[in-house]
């Protein structure tokens, strides 16, 4: 053949191709439309409630299971409210509760360890002097950011702003902002 029976030929037949190649494709469209699904179906879990160990001047010391978002106040009502000898005012009643975490209400007469406060404190904690275990008082911090917080402090020298929080890995912005309350730098 030659070229010029070629293009003639290929123009002639490249509407039927296209249109073969149309029909093709909108069969299969409908066909994996309206094919049933296979597999099963992905659930998606809802969140675990909280695992919160309540203890010191409460009616029924333990660990208890709260909703997601519920607040010291609600620790001490599952632990069937205070003893007689809680210092209530000691204790943050709407501080928010996180998985993992102890609370302890001290009695009037005890005297609160140095450098430390019972959960729900008003009082912030210094991340250029705190130890591992003070920070991990702190809500959402355990053990292992605590520990990384120090590292962080010992390599690089004192916090210069809460944003170089943002460098410890573990730490990011939804975390750094619900620490703001809880933290300062001297």
């Amino acid at each position: 053949m030659e070229p010029l029976q070629i293009r003639s030929l290929v123009q002639r037949s490249g509407p039927l191709l296209l249109g073969t190649l149309i029909g093709i494709s909108g069969v299969g469209v409908v066909m994996l439309l309206s094919s049933p699904a296979r597999g099963d179906p992905i659930l998606l879990a809802e969140p675990a409630d909280l695992r919160v160990h309540v203890a010191g001047e409460v009616l029924r010391p333990g660990v208890y299971e709260l909703p997601i978002g519920s607040i010291l106040q609600d620790a001490i009502d599952a632990a069937g409210g205070f003893r007689g000898e809680a210092s209530q005012d000691r204790v943050n009643l709407a501080a928010a509760l996180t998985d993992g975490q102890q609370v302890y209400v001290p009695a009037v007469s005890e005297a609160a360890p140095p450098g430390s406060d019972p959960v729900g404190s008003t009082e912030p904690i210094s991340v250029n002097v705190a130890s591992a275990p003070e920070l991990e008082r702190l809500p959402g911090i355990g053990p292992v950011i605590a520990q990384r917080i120090v590292e962080y402090r010992e390599q690089n020298g004192p916090y210069q702003r809460l944003e170089d929080l943002l460098e410890v890995e573990g730490i990011g912005p939804a975390k750094l902002e619900s620490l703001q309350e809880y933290v300062q730098l001297p």
